[in-house]
């Protein structure tokens, strides 16, 4: 499985094919852009409230390549800085998808780590408690498992199902493929039609 096969895949067509409910809700959004598309494996964490060791520690655990997802207790601390973020980086490590949020964003912004959060906070979490790596986790309303490929970018946050994997690559360069094959004197053709029959069937 190579998530990377994926980082030619918008958001918006695998949006199209997933459904809602494999898309993280608005809030979880890019803190700093023009941010670059990330892909790759979810390495799951869940951080109690007002905690954020899990997350320190996952930098050192998760694999290259991987995004780092956590499900966070509160939004009163921030989960990361700086220089978590910078060792993150250097690690490999794709991005950080947070359901919290960061500070140090001056920093991280200039590092160029992509980091997709619900915003800054400039007061830091503890590190005492002990959370979980590699369990399911609930961030931005989706259920994230360890190994799902997440897809990210400005248009937002999808989570595809590690067992749909070929599947949904399949459909969603199908649809690409359709989609660059269309002009746009089709497109709106077609778009006209399916508006006026619409509107019929309202009268």
């Amino acid at each position: 499985m190579r998530s990377d096969e994926f980082r030619d895949i918008p958001p918006t067509t695998l949006a199209d094919v997933l459904g809602r409910d494999r898309v993280m809700d608005i809030g979880v959004r890019p803190l700093w852009t023009p941010t670059p598309r990330v892909a790759g494996p979810a390495f799951t964490v869940r951080c109690p409230k007002g905690d954020n060791l899990m997350l320190h520690a996952a930098i050192y655990e998760a694999a290259p390549g991987s995004v780092v997802v956590v499900e966070s207790g509160d939004l009163d601390y921030a989960l990361a800085g700086g220089n978590v973020c910078a060792v993150a980086q250097r690690r490999g490590i794709a991005a950080f998808v947070l359901d919290g949020l960061i500070r140090d964003l001056a920093e991280v912004r200039e590092a160029g780590f992509p980091v997709f959060a619900r915003g800054v906070i400039p007061i830091p979490g503890t590190k005492d408690a002990i959370g979980e790596h590699g369990g399911t986790v609930r961030c931005g309303g989706v259920e994230v498992a360890a190994g799902d490929i997440v897809v990210a970018d400005e248009e937002g946050v999808v989570v595809v199902p590690h067992a749909r994997y070929d599947e949904v690559l399949t459909a969603s360069r199908a649809k690409l493929a359709k989609e660059e094959a269309e002009t746009l004197d089709d497109w709106e053709q077609a778009h006209r039609v399916r508006v006026e029959k619409a509107l019929s069937a309202e009268k």
